[in-house]
Protein backbone atom coordinates (compact mmCIF):
# COMPACT_ATOMS: atom_id res chain seq x y z
CA UNK A 1 0.00 0.00 0.00
CA UNK A 2 1.44 3.32 -0.76
CA UNK A 3 1.14 5.50 2.46
CA UNK A 4 0.40 9.25 1.42
CA UNK A 5 3.00 12.09 0.97
CA UNK A 6 4.07 13.68 4.05
CA UNK A 7 2.17 17.51 3.93
CA UNK A 8 4.79 19.58 6.15
CA UNK A 9 3.77 22.88 5.51
CA UNK A 10 2.84 22.40 2.00
CA UNK A 11 -0.88 22.17 2.52
CA UNK A 12 -0.69 25.94 4.09
CA UNK A 13 1.10 26.77 1.16
CA UNK A 14 -0.69 24.94 -1.68
CA UNK A 15 -2.62 27.86 -3.43
CA UNK A 16 1.06 30.06 -3.34
CA UNK A 17 2.30 26.46 -5.40
CA UNK A 18 -0.54 26.68 -7.84
CA UNK A 19 0.25 30.37 -8.65
CA UNK A 20 3.73 28.89 -9.68
CA UNK A 21 4.56 27.93 -13.12
CA UNK A 22 3.90 25.49 -14.81
CA UNK A 23 0.90 24.42 -12.02
CA UNK A 24 -0.85 27.52 -12.92
CA UNK A 25 -1.12 26.32 -16.56
CA UNK A 26 -3.32 23.37 -15.00
CA UNK A 27 -5.57 25.81 -12.44
CA UNK A 28 -8.64 24.56 -13.22
CA UNK A 29 -7.64 20.88 -13.18
CA UNK A 30 -6.23 21.12 -9.59
CA UNK A 31 -8.85 23.28 -8.64
CA UNK A 32 -11.37 20.59 -9.53
CA UNK A 33 -10.10 18.56 -6.64
CA UNK A 34 -10.62 20.17 -3.66
CA UNK A 35 -13.15 18.27 -2.66
CA UNK A 36 -13.39 15.43 -0.10
CA UNK A 37 -14.94 13.10 -2.34
CA UNK A 38 -14.10 12.00 -5.68
CA UNK A 39 -16.50 12.44 -8.65
CA UNK A 40 -18.09 9.45 -7.89
CA UNK A 41 -19.02 10.02 -4.42
CA UNK A 42 -15.85 8.15 -3.17
CA UNK A 43 -13.74 8.97 -0.26
CA UNK A 44 -10.50 7.12 -1.82
CA UNK A 45 -7.40 6.83 -0.30
CA UNK A 46 -4.11 8.26 -1.84
CA UNK A 47 -3.16 4.83 -3.04
CA UNK A 48 -5.98 4.56 -4.97
CA UNK A 49 -6.59 8.32 -5.45
CA UNK A 50 -3.32 8.96 -7.27
CA UNK A 51 -4.47 6.62 -10.46
CA UNK A 52 -7.45 9.08 -11.15
CA UNK A 53 -4.98 12.29 -11.30
CA UNK A 54 -4.53 13.25 -14.85
CA UNK A 55 -0.70 12.89 -16.37
CA UNK A 56 1.81 15.59 -15.32
CA UNK A 57 -0.42 16.45 -12.22
CA UNK A 58 1.73 17.10 -9.31
CA UNK A 59 0.89 13.96 -7.12
CA UNK A 60 1.68 15.58 -4.00
CA UNK A 61 0.13 18.79 -4.91
CA UNK A 62 -2.80 17.10 -5.39
CA UNK A 63 -2.82 15.48 -2.74
CA UNK A 64 -2.63 18.34 -0.70
CA UNK A 65 -5.80 19.77 -2.24
CA UNK A 66 -7.72 16.78 -1.42
CA UNK A 67 -6.82 16.86 2.19
CA UNK A 68 -6.85 20.33 2.57
CA UNK A 69 -11.00 20.16 1.34
CA UNK A 70 -11.37 17.17 4.16
CA UNK A 71 -9.75 18.77 6.62
CA UNK A 72 -11.82 21.89 6.51
CA UNK A 73 -14.87 19.73 6.93
CA UNK A 74 -13.10 17.36 9.79
CA UNK A 75 -15.00 16.45 13.02
CA UNK A 76 -12.85 15.60 15.83
CA UNK A 77 -13.96 12.27 17.20
CA UNK A 78 -11.93 10.59 20.02
CA UNK A 79 -8.84 10.21 21.31
CA UNK A 80 -6.28 7.57 20.12
CA UNK A 81 -2.56 5.80 21.01
CA UNK A 82 0.43 6.78 22.74
CA UNK A 83 0.95 9.97 22.47
CA UNK A 84 -2.36 10.77 21.88
CA UNK A 85 -4.02 11.76 18.62
CA UNK A 86 -7.22 12.62 18.06
CA UNK A 87 -9.39 10.77 15.52
CA UNK A 88 -10.80 12.62 13.09
CA UNK A 89 -13.52 12.20 10.42
CA UNK A 90 -16.07 13.22 7.70
CA UNK A 91 -19.42 12.25 7.38
CA UNK A 92 -20.23 10.96 3.86
CA UNK A 93 -23.14 10.53 2.15
CA UNK A 94 -22.64 6.73 2.45
CA UNK A 95 -22.55 7.38 6.24
CA UNK A 96 -25.67 9.42 5.85
CA UNK A 97 -27.61 7.26 4.16
CA UNK A 98 -26.67 3.83 6.05
CA UNK A 99 -27.50 6.62 9.41
CA UNK A 100 -31.16 6.56 7.99
CA UNK A 101 -31.31 3.40 7.07
CA UNK A 102 -30.22 2.19 10.89
CA UNK A 103 -32.88 5.04 12.36
CA UNK A 104 -35.89 3.87 10.34
CA UNK A 105 -35.14 -0.08 10.39
CA UNK A 106 -33.26 -1.09 13.51
CA UNK A 107 -34.49 0.64 16.21
CA UNK A 108 -36.39 -1.22 19.52
CA UNK A 109 -39.65 0.10 18.71
CA UNK A 110 -39.47 -0.55 14.36
CA UNK A 111 -38.29 -4.40 16.01
CA UNK A 112 -41.50 -3.95 17.91
CA UNK A 113 -43.25 -3.17 15.06
CA UNK A 114 -42.02 -6.28 12.75
CA UNK A 115 -43.27 -8.53 15.42
CA UNK A 116 -46.40 -6.79 16.14
CA UNK A 117 -47.06 -7.49 12.13
CA UNK A 118 -46.26 -11.08 12.49
CA UNK A 119 -48.53 -11.31 15.16
CA UNK A 120 -48.85 -14.50 17.27
CA UNK A 121 -46.60 -16.58 14.74
CA UNK A 122 -44.46 -18.12 17.16
CA UNK A 123 -42.07 -18.92 14.03
CA UNK A 124 -40.72 -15.92 13.76
CA UNK A 125 -38.90 -16.31 17.41
CA UNK A 126 -36.83 -19.36 14.77
CA UNK A 127 -36.22 -16.75 12.35
CA UNK A 128 -34.90 -14.63 15.17
CA UNK A 129 -32.65 -17.27 16.96
CA UNK A 130 -31.25 -19.01 13.60
CA UNK A 131 -29.99 -14.52 13.06
CA UNK A 132 -28.76 -14.70 16.35
CA UNK A 133 -26.07 -17.96 15.59
CA UNK A 134 -24.81 -16.22 12.16
CA UNK A 135 -23.08 -13.62 13.91
CA UNK A 136 -21.63 -15.74 16.26
CA UNK A 137 -20.26 -18.12 13.70
CA UNK A 138 -19.49 -15.51 11.36
CA UNK A 139 -17.06 -14.13 13.37
CA UNK A 140 -15.37 -16.92 14.64
CA UNK A 141 -14.67 -17.91 10.76
CA UNK A 142 -13.51 -14.35 10.42
CA UNK A 143 -11.00 -15.20 12.92
CA UNK A 144 -9.95 -18.86 10.81
CA UNK A 145 -12.28 -20.94 12.80
CA UNK A 146 -12.34 -24.01 10.23
CA UNK A 147 -16.06 -25.25 10.97
CA UNK A 148 -18.83 -25.02 8.25
CA UNK A 149 -21.95 -23.09 9.16
CA UNK A 150 -24.26 -25.64 9.28
CA UNK A 151 -22.11 -27.57 11.54
CA UNK A 152 -21.85 -24.75 13.77
CA UNK A 153 -25.23 -24.87 13.26
CA UNK A 154 -26.25 -28.06 14.48
CA UNK A 155 -23.99 -27.82 17.61
CA UNK A 156 -25.77 -24.16 18.96
CA UNK A 157 -29.36 -25.55 18.01
CA UNK A 158 -28.84 -28.75 19.45
CA UNK A 159 -26.95 -27.39 22.62
CA UNK A 160 -24.07 -30.12 21.68
CA UNK A 161 -21.17 -29.29 23.55
CA UNK A 162 -18.01 -28.18 21.44
CA UNK A 163 -15.65 -31.40 20.24
CA UNK A 164 -12.24 -29.08 18.61
CA UNK A 165 -10.97 -25.83 19.03
CA UNK A 166 -12.41 -23.80 16.33
CA UNK A 167 -16.34 -24.73 17.66
CA UNK A 168 -14.85 -23.76 21.48
CA UNK A 169 -14.66 -20.47 19.32
CA UNK A 170 -18.54 -20.39 18.04
CA UNK A 171 -19.40 -21.40 21.27
CA UNK A 172 -17.39 -18.47 22.78
CA UNK A 173 -18.55 -15.81 20.57
CA UNK A 174 -22.01 -16.77 21.03
CA UNK A 175 -21.85 -16.66 25.02
CA UNK A 176 -19.99 -13.41 24.06
CA UNK A 177 -22.32 -12.08 21.92
CA UNK A 178 -25.43 -12.66 24.23
CA UNK A 179 -23.58 -11.16 27.00
CA UNK A 180 -23.46 -8.06 25.70
CA UNK A 181 -27.19 -7.91 25.63
CA UNK A 182 -27.51 -8.75 28.97
CA UNK A 183 -24.59 -5.66 30.17
CA UNK A 184 -26.23 -3.43 27.43
CA UNK A 185 -27.14 -0.81 30.68
CA UNK A 186 -23.55 -0.53 31.74
CA UNK A 187 -21.08 1.90 31.23
CA UNK A 188 -18.06 0.81 29.48
CA UNK A 189 -15.00 0.26 31.74
CA UNK A 190 -11.90 -1.55 31.26
CA UNK A 191 -13.40 -4.59 33.71
CA UNK A 192 -15.86 -4.83 31.12
CA UNK A 193 -13.81 -5.21 28.26
CA UNK A 194 -12.13 -8.18 30.24
CA UNK A 195 -15.30 -9.59 31.18
CA UNK A 196 -16.14 -9.95 27.47
CA UNK A 197 -13.00 -11.01 26.40
CA UNK A 198 -13.18 -13.98 29.15
CA UNK A 199 -16.80 -15.05 28.56
CA UNK A 200 -15.57 -15.14 24.65
CA UNK A 201 -12.08 -17.37 25.01
CA UNK A 202 -12.14 -19.24 28.02
CA UNK A 203 -11.52 -22.42 27.49
CA UNK A 204 -10.21 -22.29 23.57
CA UNK A 205 -6.40 -22.18 23.98
CA UNK A 206 -5.79 -20.70 27.95
CA UNK A 207 -2.01 -19.94 27.54
CA UNK A 208 -2.47 -18.35 23.41
CA UNK A 209 -5.63 -16.35 24.81
CA UNK A 210 -5.18 -15.24 28.23
CA UNK A 211 -8.68 -14.55 29.19
CA UNK A 212 -9.53 -11.51 30.56
CA UNK A 213 -6.09 -10.37 30.44
CA UNK A 214 -4.90 -7.19 29.38
CA UNK A 215 -1.52 -7.93 27.44
CA UNK A 216 1.65 -6.71 29.44
CA UNK A 217 4.68 -6.76 26.83
CA UNK A 218 4.59 -5.28 23.30
CA UNK A 219 5.34 -8.31 21.42
CA UNK A 220 2.06 -8.34 19.80
CA UNK A 221 1.63 -7.21 16.33
CA UNK A 222 -0.95 -7.46 13.40
CA UNK A 223 0.83 -9.30 10.08
CA UNK A 224 -1.15 -9.62 6.52
CA UNK A 225 -1.71 -13.45 5.18
CA UNK A 226 1.83 -13.13 4.15
CA UNK A 227 3.23 -12.57 7.52
CA UNK A 228 4.28 -8.82 7.37
CA UNK A 229 3.70 -6.49 10.24
CA UNK A 230 1.01 -4.28 9.04
CA UNK A 231 0.26 -2.57 12.63
CA UNK A 232 2.07 -2.13 15.68
CA UNK A 233 -0.17 -1.20 18.72
CA UNK A 234 0.88 1.52 20.99
CA UNK A 235 2.92 0.66 23.89
CA UNK A 236 1.19 -2.15 26.78
CA UNK A 237 2.88 0.55 29.40
CA UNK A 238 -0.42 2.56 30.14
CA UNK A 239 -2.67 0.84 28.36
CA UNK A 240 -5.52 0.53 30.85
CA UNK A 241 -5.16 4.26 31.44
CA UNK A 242 -6.00 4.87 27.49
CA UNK A 243 -8.77 2.46 28.00
CA UNK A 244 -10.08 4.54 30.79
CA UNK A 245 -9.84 7.60 28.67
CA UNK A 246 -11.63 5.61 25.90
CA UNK A 247 -14.33 4.15 27.98
CA UNK A 248 -14.95 7.68 29.66
CA UNK A 249 -15.25 9.42 25.89
CA UNK A 250 -17.73 7.04 24.88
CA UNK A 251 -20.06 6.91 28.02
CA UNK A 252 -20.08 10.86 27.54
CA UNK A 253 -23.41 11.63 25.79
CA UNK A 254 -23.10 12.81 22.10
CA UNK A 255 -26.43 12.21 20.86
CA UNK A 256 -28.03 15.62 21.58
CA UNK A 257 -28.81 17.09 18.55
CA UNK A 258 -28.84 20.71 20.72
CA UNK A 259 -25.83 20.19 21.66
CA UNK A 260 -22.30 20.84 20.14
CA UNK A 261 -20.34 17.54 19.52
CA UNK A 262 -23.21 15.95 17.97
CA UNK A 263 -22.08 11.78 16.98
CA UNK A 264 -25.00 9.67 15.72
CA UNK A 265 -24.49 6.37 18.13
CA UNK A 266 -23.80 4.61 15.08
CA UNK A 267 -20.76 6.45 14.41
CA UNK A 268 -19.47 6.55 17.90
CA UNK A 269 -19.87 2.44 17.90
CA UNK A 270 -18.22 2.08 14.87
CA UNK A 271 -15.06 4.83 16.52
CA UNK A 272 -15.11 1.95 19.32
CA UNK A 273 -14.55 -1.19 17.26
CA UNK A 274 -11.71 0.76 15.68
CA UNK A 275 -10.55 1.76 18.79
CA UNK A 276 -10.18 -1.67 20.02
CA UNK A 277 -8.91 -3.11 16.67
CA UNK A 278 -6.16 -0.24 16.75
CA UNK A 279 -5.19 -0.69 20.69
CA UNK A 280 -5.38 -4.53 20.25
CA UNK A 281 -5.49 -4.78 24.41
CA UNK A 282 -5.06 -8.85 24.04
CA UNK A 283 -3.14 -11.36 23.20
CA UNK A 284 -5.51 -12.46 21.23
CA UNK A 285 -9.49 -12.31 20.34
CA UNK A 286 -9.25 -8.61 19.75
CA UNK A 287 -11.52 -8.50 16.54
CA UNK A 288 -13.91 -10.69 18.02
CA UNK A 289 -14.24 -8.03 21.04
CA UNK A 290 -14.48 -5.25 19.03
CA UNK A 291 -17.17 -6.52 17.46
CA UNK A 292 -19.00 -7.78 19.98
CA UNK A 293 -18.86 -4.15 21.91
CA UNK A 294 -20.01 -2.21 18.96
CA UNK A 295 -23.00 -4.58 19.21
CA UNK A 296 -23.34 -4.14 22.66
CA UNK A 297 -23.29 -0.44 22.13
CA UNK A 298 -26.19 -0.30 19.32
CA UNK A 299 -28.32 -2.70 22.08
CA UNK A 300 -27.38 0.65 24.63
CA UNK A 301 -28.41 2.90 22.58
CA UNK A 302 -31.95 1.16 21.82
CA UNK A 303 -30.78 -0.34 18.50
CA UNK A 304 -32.05 -4.11 19.40
CA UNK A 305 -32.88 -5.11 15.97
CA UNK A 306 -28.70 -5.71 15.71
CA UNK A 307 -29.29 -8.32 17.77
CA UNK A 308 -30.68 -9.82 14.63
CA UNK A 309 -27.98 -8.34 11.66
CA UNK A 310 -24.89 -10.05 11.42
CA UNK A 311 -22.25 -8.00 10.27
CA UNK A 312 -19.43 -10.51 10.32
CA UNK A 313 -20.94 -12.77 7.48
CA UNK A 314 -20.23 -9.87 5.05
CA UNK A 315 -16.82 -8.85 6.93
CA UNK A 316 -16.05 -12.87 6.51
CA UNK A 317 -16.51 -12.36 2.55
CA UNK A 318 -14.48 -9.33 2.56
CA UNK A 319 -11.70 -9.80 5.05
CA UNK A 320 -8.71 -7.49 2.55
CA UNK A 321 -11.12 -4.54 2.85
CA UNK A 322 -11.88 -4.83 6.31
CA UNK A 323 -7.69 -4.52 6.88
CA UNK A 324 -7.71 -2.02 4.57
CA UNK A 325 -9.99 -0.05 6.11
CA UNK A 326 -8.15 -0.13 9.20
CA UNK A 327 -4.69 0.38 7.80
CA UNK A 328 -6.19 3.48 5.47
CA UNK A 329 -7.20 4.97 8.66
CA UNK A 330 -3.43 4.52 10.43
CA UNK A 331 -1.96 5.50 7.49
CA UNK A 332 -3.54 9.06 6.56
CA UNK A 333 -3.06 10.61 10.42
CA UNK A 334 -5.82 8.42 11.52
CA UNK A 335 -8.84 9.83 9.57
CA UNK A 336 -11.58 7.60 10.38
CA UNK A 337 -13.33 7.99 7.91
CA UNK A 338 -12.23 5.45 5.74
CA UNK A 339 -12.78 2.64 8.64
CA UNK A 340 -16.24 4.43 9.23
CA UNK A 341 -17.18 4.23 5.73
CA UNK A 342 -16.64 0.56 4.82
CA UNK A 343 -18.38 -0.54 8.29
CA UNK A 344 -21.17 1.69 6.72
CA UNK A 345 -21.21 0.11 3.49
CA UNK A 346 -21.51 -3.43 5.28
CA UNK A 347 -23.82 -2.23 7.98
CA UNK A 348 -26.72 -0.98 4.90
CA UNK A 349 -26.28 -4.24 3.65
CA UNK A 350 -27.08 -6.06 6.66
CA UNK A 351 -29.53 -4.05 7.92
CA UNK A 352 -31.26 -4.20 4.54
CA UNK A 353 -30.57 -8.66 4.14
CA UNK A 354 -32.88 -8.37 8.06
CA UNK A 355 -35.83 -6.44 6.75
CA UNK A 356 -35.66 -8.73 3.69
CA UNK A 357 -35.77 -11.90 5.76
CA UNK A 358 -38.97 -10.30 7.72
CA UNK A 359 -40.45 -9.41 4.91
CA UNK A 360 -40.06 -12.80 3.30
CA UNK A 361 -41.15 -14.06 6.58
CA UNK A 362 -44.23 -11.93 6.55
CA UNK A 363 -45.44 -13.29 3.28
CA UNK A 364 -44.59 -16.98 3.76
CA UNK A 365 -46.50 -16.76 6.89
CA UNK A 366 -49.76 -15.65 5.12
CA UNK A 367 -49.42 -17.95 2.40
CA UNK A 368 -48.29 -21.02 5.03
CA UNK A 369 -51.92 -20.38 6.85
CA UNK A 370 -53.66 -19.73 4.02
CA UNK A 371 -52.77 -23.02 2.60
CA UNK A 372 -53.44 -24.96 6.08
CA UNK A 373 -57.15 -23.61 6.20
CA UNK A 374 -57.29 -24.65 2.61
CA UNK A 375 -55.94 -27.84 3.80
CA UNK A 376 -58.63 -28.27 6.54
CA UNK A 377 -55.75 -28.98 8.76
CA UNK A 378 -55.48 -25.26 10.57
CA UNK A 379 -57.79 -25.98 13.20
CA UNK A 380 -56.17 -29.55 14.11
CA UNK A 381 -52.96 -28.04 14.98
CA UNK A 382 -52.36 -26.18 17.92
CA UNK A 383 -50.22 -22.51 17.72
CA UNK A 384 -46.75 -24.13 18.60
CA UNK A 385 -47.55 -26.78 16.34
CA UNK A 386 -48.01 -24.53 13.42
CA UNK A 387 -45.05 -22.36 14.55
CA UNK A 388 -42.94 -25.87 14.16
CA UNK A 389 -44.59 -27.46 10.99
CA UNK A 390 -44.11 -23.65 9.44
CA UNK A 391 -40.18 -23.40 10.69
CA UNK A 392 -40.05 -27.32 8.96
CA UNK A 393 -41.51 -26.40 5.77
CA UNK A 394 -39.97 -23.28 5.03
CA UNK A 395 -36.73 -25.05 5.25
CA UNK A 396 -35.63 -22.60 8.21
CA UNK A 397 -34.51 -25.88 10.60
CA UNK A 398 -35.04 -29.11 9.38
CA UNK A 399 -34.11 -30.89 12.97
CA UNK A 400 -35.82 -30.12 16.42
CA UNK A 401 -36.01 -31.29 19.86
CA UNK A 402 -37.70 -30.93 22.87
CA UNK A 403 -34.85 -28.75 24.33
CA UNK A 404 -34.44 -26.54 21.15
CA UNK A 405 -38.06 -25.74 20.34
CA UNK A 406 -38.33 -25.37 24.22
CA UNK A 407 -35.91 -22.59 24.09
CA UNK A 408 -37.47 -20.80 21.14
CA UNK A 409 -40.88 -21.41 21.43
CA UNK A 410 -40.14 -19.97 25.41
CA UNK A 411 -42.38 -23.07 26.79
CA UNK A 412 -41.70 -25.53 29.22
CA UNK A 413 -39.98 -29.05 28.11
CA UNK A 414 -42.84 -31.18 28.83
CA UNK A 415 -45.06 -28.89 26.08
CA UNK A 416 -42.51 -28.92 23.78
CA UNK A 417 -42.11 -32.46 23.80
CA UNK A 418 -45.71 -32.95 23.86
CA UNK A 419 -46.06 -30.71 20.88
CA UNK A 420 -43.84 -31.95 19.13
CA UNK A 421 -44.85 -35.74 19.54
CA UNK A 422 -48.70 -34.66 18.35
CA UNK A 423 -47.32 -33.78 15.07
CA UNK A 424 -45.91 -37.19 15.04
CA UNK A 425 -49.29 -38.69 15.89
CA UNK A 426 -50.87 -36.77 13.07
CA UNK A 427 -48.12 -38.28 10.13
CA UNK A 428 -46.88 -34.90 9.78
CA UNK A 429 -43.29 -35.71 11.53
CA UNK A 430 -41.47 -38.74 12.21
CA UNK A 431 -39.07 -39.22 15.21
CA UNK A 432 -35.58 -40.78 15.65
CA UNK A 433 -33.33 -41.93 18.77
CA UNK A 434 -30.02 -39.89 18.22
CA UNK A 435 -27.93 -40.71 21.11
CA UNK A 436 -29.82 -39.87 24.45
CA UNK A 437 -32.05 -37.74 22.43
CA UNK A 438 -35.54 -37.94 20.23
CA UNK A 439 -34.62 -35.99 17.28
CA UNK A 440 -37.85 -34.93 14.89
CA UNK A 441 -38.18 -34.21 11.44
CA UNK A 442 -40.32 -33.48 8.78
CA UNK A 443 -42.14 -36.94 7.47
CA UNK A 444 -40.96 -36.92 3.34
CA UNK A 445 -43.93 -38.25 2.61
CA UNK A 446 -46.12 -36.34 4.24
CA UNK A 447 -48.92 -35.18 1.32
CA UNK A 448 -50.50 -33.18 4.33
Amino acid sequence: MKKPPVLTGRSDRVFDLLAQTPHRERLCDYLALLKPLDDQGRYLPFDELRYRWAPGMDPGLCWALVKKARTAQYSSLLPLGEPVQWGNFVLTPLAQKTISAVDRQATTASLEYMTSQIGEHAHFSYLLNDLIEDEAISSSQLEGAATTTRVAKDMLKRKRQPRTPDERMVVGNYKMMNFAWEKRYEPLSAELMTAMHRVGVEGIDDAQYSPGAFRTNDDVVVQDGEGNTVHTPPPAAGLEARLQVLANWLNQSHDDPEREGYVHPLIKGIALHFALGYEHPFRDGNGRVARALFYWFMFKNDFSAFRYIAISILLRNAPVKYGRSYLNTEADDLDLTYFIDFQCSVILRAVSGFTEAYRKSLAYTELFDRWLTESGFFDRLTEKQRAIYHVAKSGMAKEFTAFNVKDNLDCSYGTASATLNGLVELNVFEKRKMGREWVFFLRAASTT
